[in-house]
């Protein structure tokens, strides 16, 4: 349940798109980094009192080490422009029924400029869409990409198994010139374009942002329990399946390390294997890396020997992917550990993006 704080704004540290970082005081003495959405709670100043849910703070668990600010009681932000009892500016809720729910135009809904043309989309045209179940994969795919497409346009599918906001991602911040756009998809907010589900935004990117490469993965955040079923990454391969029915081709970016000190996650993680080999009943084509260390890649191919039946197990060089991935204009970091930590998950996802390069048609 929720862990409430209540303090003051004492300094601002930084902001990024849609977010800004602060140090808070609590009336025991004690002091909190903070996260605050100017878009949902106004844009706290030095000397406001903020309401704090701290919980996940508390715990030490995903949250980037924030309390988050739920609302400034003495300052509230004005209402919207829009009309607030019509449909004109949109009706797409996201993060439903919580006090915090937010009301966004969504690319699919009536009100959109972008309506009729999603209304009459059936297909994503043999749309390559890269899937991968973290946040952190993001970067290296789009490395691969622009290794052999520097002109591609590619778009981004924020799905809704880590964090919600858009604006949470620093990484997503400092992308933002190398995508064509974000869509937040399910209830996922804060993209350039709000879809209600993963078909319709897969077909936003195809249709409305012109996308030629589209990529799909959770927010920052995933959540994991150390069993089969429960991690949120699961929804790789519902994504799979989302892209099939809708006319793609799936490039499945594997999680690969020998870095990881969880028994579960080396070589390729169980997290891929349940998700493409158990939950995607569609075919995808798995990006296997050449270059692998001579142990991993024995590893590696006898993990996914049993999932050659369904889908196609591609081998990709990567000669110059470490070069793109180290002239990123982000840093690269998953499970605490950077690219030369663990440089084969990094290789593995951008050998993913790589291949999707290649299939632009």
């Amino acid at each position: 349940m929720v862990r409430w704080r209540s303090g003051t704004v004492t300094a601002v540290r930084r902001r990024w798109a849609g977010a800004v970082e602060l140090d808070v005081d609590l009336p025991d003495g004690g002091a909190l980094r903070a996260l605050a959405y100017p878009a949902l709670v106004g844009d706290p100043v030095p000397g406001d009192r903020v309401l704090l849910n701290a919980g996940a703070l508390l715990m030490g668990l995903g949250t980037g080490g924030y309390a988050l600010v739920v609302a400034l009681p003495d300052r509230l932000p004005p209402d919207p422009p829009q009309a607030g009892d019509t449909r004109d500016a949109g009706h797409l809720v996201k993060a439903r029924y919580t006090p915090l729910q937010a009301i966004m135009l969504g690319v699919d809904e009536e009100a959109s400029e972008h309506h009729e043309l999603l209304a009459r989309a059936e297909s994503l045209d043999g749309l390559p869409v890269v899937t991968a179940d973290l946040h952190s994969a993001l970067p290296a795919i789009l490395a691969g990409v622009r290794a052999d497409s520097p002109d591609a346009r590619v778009a981004y599918l924020l799905t809704d198994g880590g964090a919600l906001p858009a604006w949470f991602s620093r990484t997503l911040d400092g992308l933002r010139g190398e995508l064509v756009g974000t869509v937040s998809v399910g209830q996922a907010f804060g993209g350039d374009l709000e879809a209600t589900t993963l078909h319709s935004g897969l077909l936003a990117a195809r249709h409305v942002l012109r996308a030629d490469v589209a990529i799909v993965a959770q927010g920052p955040g995933n959540l994991g329990t150390g069993t089969t079923w429960g991690f949120s990454g699961v929804a790789v391969g519902e994504a799979v399946n989302a892209v099939a029915t809708l006319g793609g081709r799936s490039v499945g970016s594997l999680r690969i390390s020998d870095a990881d000190p969880r028994p579960r996650h080396r070589g390729v993680s169980h997290h891929s294997l349940t998700a493409y080999g158990r939950v995607a009943l569609a075919p995808a084509e798995l990006v296997v890396p050449d270059g692998l260390d001579a142990a991993l890649a024995a590893e590696v191919d006898a993990a996914l020997a049993p999932l050659a039946g369904r889908h196609t197990l591609v081998r990709v060089p990567t000669d110059g992917l470490d070069a793109a991935l180290r002239a990123l204009p982000v840093g690269l970091s998953t499970m605490g550990r950077g690219l030369d930590a663990d440089h084969a998950y990094f290789l593995a996802a951008a050998a993913a993006g790589r291949h999707a390069a290649r299939l632009i048609g």
